[in-house]
């Protein structure tokens, strides 16, 4: 690997833990909402906040280049406010993944929200806990596996970025060229050597996921 490819690595790493950090503040509290409550509204935000796990990559980020991009509602405003163009920037990049890995944030926690019950919430609000309070002393601690699953899917999945970040950050080395994107910049130029080395790093890293996944979700035997 060369210079490139080890700050494509490194930027690779910084995005994710970035991007996985944040989700979880906006997912956690999200995920709570979605879990109980059961609305025509809560519906059409569950679909939206999913919608990625059905769109093609290079549509969600065709249309993220167009709300972020100077002639888009949301590239207006940061304009505006002088926070400049997100496209092609490293916040960019943040931002798509965010929006592509909700899901993989989300529907963990909603899983671990819902595997809780009432009761526990229940027995908290006889000892005078505040909703707030059953939130953080109760309904957190209990659903530790799904914030860990959580974590680790997001980050893995934002690892694996590729369309998302090639249409939103594009290739430029040292800003926006993630790993994804420098396996296949060496492919192109049949540097097949260099590709060997980023992609069986990836495929490791996925596998090491997957065996940790495994364990986590696995329950003893009553």
């Amino acid at each position: 690997m060369n210079q490139t490819d080890l700050i494509a690595l490194w930027l690779t790493l910084k995005l994710a833990t970035v991007t996985t950090i944040l989700l979880l503040l906006i997912a956690t509290p999200l995920a709570w909402w979605l879990t109980w409550t059961n609305t025509k509204l809560s519906r059409v935000v569950s679909s939206l906040a999913n919608l990625s796990l059905v769109l093609p990559p290079t549509v969600l980020g065709f249309y993220l280049l167009l709300l972020l991009g100077p002639n888009g509602p949301i590239g207006w405003i940061t304009t505006y406010l002088g926070l400049g163009r997100l496209p092609f920037t490293f916040w960019g990049l943040v931002i798509g993944s965010m929006i592509y890995s909700l899901p993989f944030a989300l529907q963990p926690l909603q899983n671990a929200f819902a595997n809780l019950g009432v009761r526990p919430l229940e027995v908290a609000a006889t000892l005078r806990a505040g909703p707030i309070d059953r939130f953080f002393t109760i309904a957190i601690p209990l659903a530790w596996p799904g914030f860990v699953t959580a974590i680790v899917l997001v980050f893995a999945h934002t690892v694996g970025e590729f369309g998302v970040v090639l249409m939103l950050g594009g290739n430029i080395p040292g800003t926006t060229q993630v790993v994804s994107v420098a396996i296949y910049n060496h492919v192109e130029a049949l540097e097949y050597n260099a590709a060997h080395w980023l992609a069986g790093l990836l495929t490791i890293f996925s596998f090491m996921t997957l065996l940790i996944l495994s364990f986590i979700q696995q329950r003893p035997k009553i």
